[in-house]
């Protein structure tokens, strides 16, 4: 019996039914519609490319077992921007239906009991659990919370303006209107970032503590503001896919033609040219 596929509560996408086509013919469309390539998909869900291809290809073998394959369909869904649960009730239906549900320490038991004569091992299961989760926290880490080395642009890469010659004295600073003698222009007090989506594209930011100010979808016309006190980093799936704009003022839309971008922006960007 086909599984109807539904409109997405939370992206606002329809997966289109048609008969005679697959889960991953849908996976392949729907990532072509979102103008996502395969790899940019990898580097956003930390799936291997091997695995998402064979994905597209109705192969799951790759996954490791049924248990796997729900979640990375799961995870390449909400990341092309698809309501995930209709793929996944498709995929039960023709691997064996859904699993029973377990307790959290069984999940890790063996199969069968393990006869042992004199002592029992450690308990390798739980060990190998925790280094799992170690693994996957690592790697999320990697992707949104490392400051992305020589990817990492800030704003004055970004709007093209030359790097300022070092000087030995201090600028002058600006005369006053009241009195003619110098004033101090007043430093500013916090980061301000405008992010306007030209196109379907994910998008992550983040202030200098690490707090998760957005992490998601953006569609074509979506408008995010974000302030912070020092720093405010954005990691963007598609370059170009959006205008910046810095302290109130129009840096375009950096990276045109590119993949991920790794920007990062304080209370003193974008530098005067």
């Amino acid at each position: 019996m086909a599984v109807p596929r539904l409109v997405s509560q939370e992206f606002g996408v329809r997966l289109p039914w048609r008969p005679g086509v697959t889960i991953g013919e849908t996976l392949t469309e729907e990532r072509q519609r979102a103008g996502l390539t395969v790899t940019q998909v990898s580097l956003q869900t930390r799936i291997r490319e091997t695995v998402i291809r064979g994905m597209e290809a109705d192969d799951f073998s790759f996954c490791g077992g049924n248990f796997y394959a729900r979640g990375h369909i799961r995870s390449v869904s909400r990341v092309i921007g698809i309501d995930p649960e209709p793929l996944v009730a498709e995929f039960d239906a023709t691997h064996g239906g859904a699993p029973q549900p377990v307790s959290a320490a069984s999940a890790f038991e063996p199969e069968q009991p393990v006869a042992f004569r004199e002592r029992r091992a450690p308990n390798w299961s739980a060990a190998m659990a925790l280094a799992l989760a170690f693994v996957v926290v690592y790697g999320v880490v990697q992707v949104i919370g490392h400051d992305g080395g020589a990817e990492r642009r800030t704003a004055q890469q970004v709007a093209g303006t030359p790097a300022p010659a070092p000087s030995t004295s201090a600028p002058a600073p600006s005369p006053s209107p009241e009195t003619g003698g110098p004033v101090a222009a007043a430093p500013r007090t916090k980061v301000e970032v405008q992010v306007e989506a030209k196109r379907t594209t994910w998008l992550n930011a983040q202030d200098d503590k690490g707090r998760t100010l957005f992490s998601g979808m953006l569609r074509k016309g979506d408008v995010k503001d974000w302030s912070a006190k020092r720093e405010i980093r954005l990691v963007i799936g598609v370059g170009g896919s959006v205008d910046l704009t810095v302290n109130g003022k129009d840096l375009g839309s950096p990276g045109q033609g590119e993949g991920v971008q790794r920007l990062s922006f304080d209370r003193d960007d974008p530098e005067p040219a």
